[in-house]
């Protein structure tokens, strides 16, 4: 919440479909009539809600990210980004903690997401390896020259030779 001086606050609400941040004046406002509010981002998401799709199967979304793995999931970082309804009155040495603590967990949370991408990787890496190493093997005779492979042939015949006698 930021406060403009006495001109109201700004809240960034979430988008009830993809989870993207809004902001004040942006996107469009559904309300059911049971009173539900439902806020999206764009056509796109209050298009897909009306069609019924599933935020999780829509691969799109947050929601699709987290289900597949591809997002941080149970992290502390992601506190920052909870919806708090209790207001606070407007202290500046309170608020410029408030902004660098959120720079630490941006960072915090940048090098985390780097770190789970890079762990995703290298079990793909290895088997890789292991495959590429595989049809080395297999075809280690297109690499090895011909001229080689007859004269090993031939003291391997030769050695039989003198084993036989």
């Amino acid at each position: 919440m930021v406060d403009h001086g006495g001109q109201g606050s700004m809240r960034i609400e979430k988008c009830y479909f993809c989870s993207s941040n809004l902001y004040p004046g942006h996107g469009i406002t559904f309300v059911r009539n049971d009173a539900s509010i439902f806020k999206f981002c764009r056509s796109k998401c209050h298009r897909a809600f009306k069609k019924k799709k599933n935020p999780r199967k829509v691969r799109w979304t947050k929601a699709s990210r987290r289900a597949r793995g591809k997002e941080l999931i149970n992290d502390s970082t992601q506190l920052m980004e909870q919806k708090r309804n209790e207001p606070i009155k407007y202290e500046r040495a309170l608020w410029e903690k408030v902004v660098e603590a959120t720079k630490a967990v941006a960072e915090l949370k940048h090098k985390r997401y780097a770190n789970k991408i890079r762990k995703s990787i290298q079990p793909g890496k290895v088997a890789k390896r292991t495959r590429e190493l595989a049809r080395v093997k297999d075809r280690m005779h297109l690499i090895r020259a011909p001229v080689a492979q007859k004269k090993k042939v031939a003291i391997q015949e030769g050695e039989k030779a003198m084993e036989t006698n």
